[in-house]
């Protein structure tokens, strides 16, 4: 009889349901939604207020250089006069820093919530078992809703007011900018803040989390006593 060789049986390779890369693009934008708007005005404030600053110092430069080089003054003069115009021209800089400020305002707002940034007291409820912390957490979450609910509707119905009325924003009027352009940060704000809360009430519900994930302020400074104490 002729023996047979027996081949190792082969795995067959395991074919699991990856994310497509479009779903992953969408969800990793808006897993960093507001630190990508909070990055965008910081750094508008930041130029638009440098500029202001330059524009606003340097003219005095070139006065200074005319009345050094009496020969090349003309031209000196016309370029700090040019600047010293652009200067005064910014008016509109202090407007729009306070309308970008207050944009962030809300983003950070919301961004707070996600990343459990916001402090909070709940030294009483440590104290109890998992499952009241859990429905401690519900009933937090849901008052935390109704209020971002609130507060964006209201908002909304202001936004509307401005709306009809058509008042431009004060030293930014003349760029086509009405009031109600810098204030729909409100409504919108709001409403990012009632997502990202709903977005916790149901990782509460799912047992992916206990609480509202406030920051621990004790907790933060032990740990830096301790690495300092490391270092040390």
């Amino acid at each position: 009889m002729i023996a047979r060789q027996v081949l190792p049986a082969r795995r067959l390779p395991v074919v699991t349901r990856c994310e497509k890369p479009s779903m992953k693009a969408l969800r990793r934008i808006w897993e960093h939604f507001e630190e990508g708007f909070i990055v965008f005005l910081l750094a508008a404030m930041t130029l638009v207020t440098f500029v202001y600053v330059i524009l606003n110092n340097f003219y005095s430069l070139f006065y200074w250089l005319a009345d050094r080089w009496p020969g090349a003054s003309v031209p000196l003069f016309a370029i700090g006069d040019e600047i010293m115009g652009m200067a005064q021209a910014m008016t509109w800089s202090t407007a729009l820093t306070k309308a970008l400020f207050g944009w962030l305002i809300f983003f950070g707002l919301a961004y707070g919530v996600r990343t459990a940034g916001h402090i909070g007291v709940d030294a009483l409820v440590r104290l109890t078992s998992r499952s009241v912390q859990k429905y401690i957490g519900i009933v937090a979450c849901l008052c935390c809703l109704a209020y971002a609910a609130l507060l964006s509707v209201a908002s909304f119905e202001w936004i509307r007011t401005l709306m009809i009325a058509g008042i431009g924003a004060e030293d930014l009027g003349h760029f086509g900018i009405m009031q109600w352009h810098i204030g729909l940060i409100v409504p919108l704000g709001f409403a990012l803040v009632f997502i990202r809360f709903a977005e916790i009430l149901l990782r509460i519900l799912q047992n992916r989390q206990t609480g509202l994930g406030l920051a621990d302020e004790a907790a933060d400074v032990l740990k830096l006593a301790e690495h300092k104490d490391d270092k040390s």
